[in-house]
């Protein structure tokens, strides 16, 4: 393809991305933390997972005034429907009216295995459900899919020009490729890893909550999941105790800025 036929190609996917997603550039000035967040400002970020604690950490974050960030992929749910089918609509539009916002966690949330080249990188299911080499266009629209999915049950959702990869596991290639589709990724850092996804046996929940509020400091951008399969005893039971622990401490909470925090 001709450099000028891939800039067109491409600046018309950055378009059709750019028509379907509300950027936040005035939202995110009206939302600056208040002066009293004495210690500093954190950004709560939930991916989708099982979805089994939902409701619950719904709940609680609206009972404790926690704006966070969330990172959609249609991914299989407790109810046997994936996340962003239609059994869903009715707990996305919530968390919009609530003021939370959105990002792209990729729409099927599989793993990115390596690059094959300019251009091309490896995408994989854990769960064998097969694996396919993804160009530039492919790479868009895996990232867009679940934007639009979102879109059909809430128009008016507030989304970000970021993505998150499965598991925050990236390439060179796909950081690249996500780039030319007009989105940045987005980590988090690393006191900001709650540990909700790790075995309850050997990470118990009294432990995480006490290394949550001992080491997250200003600036910190945290990751959760609307519930874990596998763990048995689920980190929404001591939710509560870490948001009002960070807020005691001095911690206010925002949505991630447009551009990300790195």
């Amino acid at each position: 393809m001709r450099a000028e036929a891939r800039g067109g190609f491409f600046g018309a996917v950055v378009a059709l991305l750019g028509a379907g997603l509300t950027l936040l550039a005035a939202p995110a000035a009206a939302q600056a933390p208040p002066a009293a967040c004495r210690a500093g400002t954190l950004y709560l970020t939930i991916d989708t997972g099982w979805g089994r604690e939902a409701e619950r950490i719904a709940e609680i974050l609206h009972r404790r005034g926690v704006r966070a960030t969330l990172f959609v992929a249609n991914e299989p749910t407790h109810t046997g429907e994936r996340s962003l089918a239609p059994g869903w609509a009715a707990f996305w539009r919530a968390r919009a009216a609530e003021g939370h916002v959105f990002a792209s966690h990729t729409d099927r949330h599989w793993y990115f295995r390596g690059d094959a080249g300019p251009g091309r990188t490896r995408y994989v299911s854990r769960t064998r459900e097969g694996e396919e080499m993804l160009d530039q266009p492919a790479m868009c629209r895996e990232l867009a899919r679940p934007i639009e999915r979102l879109r059909e049950a809430v128009p008016d959702a507030v989304v970000l020009p970021l993505w998150r990869a499965p598991g925050g596991i990236t390439t060179p290639g796909a950081i690249r490729m996500a780039a030319a589709c007009g989105l940045a990724h987005q980590g988090w850092t690393a006191n900001g890893f709650l540990g909700d996804e790790l075995p309850s046996d050997a990470h118990p929940n009294g432990a995480l909550a006490g290394r949550a509020l001992a080491t997250i400091r200003d600036g910190e951008v945290l990751v959760m999941h609307w519930g874990i399969r596998s763990r048995r005893d689920p980190y929404a039971h001591v939710l509560e105790e870490v948001i009002a622990g960070l807020q005691a401490r001095g911690f206010c909470f925002a949505t991630l800025p447009p551009e990300g925090r790195r």
